[in-house]
């Protein structure tokens, strides 16, 4: 199984950056290694603690550029998804599935020359979750 390249953001505001070659978003934790598939040191890493989990391109990415977070310029299949986190970051862009039964659900970037191939979104990180412009009850 090859190693996905993954920056992970906890509920705390702590990042880490490594490689995870056992992510499954139906089980509760998965392993990471901190620094890349080499990494020196695996930690555990508990789906509950998080807020998110960006699969990247590479670990460095642009600081300096300003992704596109406009909906209606990026024709693609899928629903529109707007997720606004409780620490008051938004993110945009579409997702194919999403089942409230599982710990969250995967979109894909807006702006296609984002340094995120997709992200995890943890529902329980949430404050507010709009698909295709309707509010989502996040409390069931």
């Amino acid at each position: 199984m090859s190693a996905n390249k993954i920056v992970v953001h906890d509920k705390g505001g702590n990042i880490l950056k490594g490689t995870t070659a056992d992510f499954l978003p139906k089980r509760p934790l998965f392993h990471l290694a901190v620094g890349g598939i080499h990494g020196e040191e695996v930690k555990k890493v508990f789906m509950d603690h998080l807020k998110a989990i960006f699969f990247v391109k590479d670990f460095d990415g642009d600081k300096n550029y300003k992704e596109m977070n406009d909906l209606a310029n990026r024709p693609v299949s899928g629903k529109k998804i707007r997720a606004m986190f409780k620490d008051g970051e938004i993110i945009s862009g579409y997702t194919h599935a999403i089942s409230m039964d599982q710990a969250g659900f995967f979109l894909v970037p807006t702006d296609l020359k984002s340094n995120n191939e997709r992200i995890f979104i943890v529902f329980s990180s949430l404050s507010k979750l709009e698909v295709d412009g309707s509010l989502v009850n996040l409390t069931q």
